[in-house]
């Protein structure tokens, strides 16, 4: 799957965590640019992501994101 596809499924998701349909999810996006982005919408950004494409990121994994980019790849 292509990077763009990945960012295309993953866009409702972060719309949904944060309740804000104008999010624009890109590559460089990052927690401060979105309003509500802390520790515990993180984790649930991360679990809805996980269950949507049937995987599992480590503690480790998590922990270094800086941005969507990252995420993605």
């Amino acid at each position: 799957m292509e990077s763009a596809e990945i960012v295309a499924r993953i866009t409702p998701i972060v719309r949904e965590v944060f309740d804000d349909e104008s999010i624009v999810v890109d590559r460089q996006l990052t927690a401060a640019d979105v309003d509500g982005w802390d520790s515990l919408n993180h984790i649930r950004l991360i679990v809805s992501v996980e269950r949507a494409f049937g995987l599992k990121f480590t503690a480790l994994e998590t922990g270094k994101l800086k941005n969507v980019g990252e995420f993605v790849d």
